[in-house]
């Protein structure tokens, strides 16, 4: 037997979504994560392809037996980390204090009539 939702009218959930304040906060959303996310799949793709293509490049010695390559692999963790502390404070400031109003809202709106906790 198949459950399907239907969302109706009454739904709160889909009357939040439909709100100007969700599209807004959902759009701020992806005008940050595509974009970093674009960033960091062409710098990985870069790496895994001068891996590849440009062996020669990637093995040339920098200092001792440090390399290009080993350097590069190891800026694939800063910039991982970086990312992260970027996107975590930029959540902090600008994307959760918009989604914990609408969070807020959306409980006002699903709350039994009379209970105003």
């Amino acid at each position: 037997m198949s459950v399907e939702a239907r969302p109706g009218a009454d739904d709160p959930y889909v009357a939040l979504q439909e709100t100007d304040e969700f599209q807004n906060l959902r759009k701020k959303f992806r005008g940050f994560v595509f974009p970093m996310t674009a960033f960091f799949l062409t710098w990985y793709f870069l790496y895994v392809l001068l891996s590849i293509f440009a062996p020669g490049f990637m093995n040339k010695p920098i200092s001792g037996l440090v390399t290009v390559g080993l350097v590069f692999g190891l800026l694939q963790f800063v910039t991982t980390f970086a990312i992260t502390f970027i996107y975590a404070r930029w959540a902090s400031r600008t994307f959760d204090p918009a989604a914990e109003a609408l969070g807020a809202r959306m409980d006002a709106m699903s709350a039994p009539n009379g209970d105003k906790s």
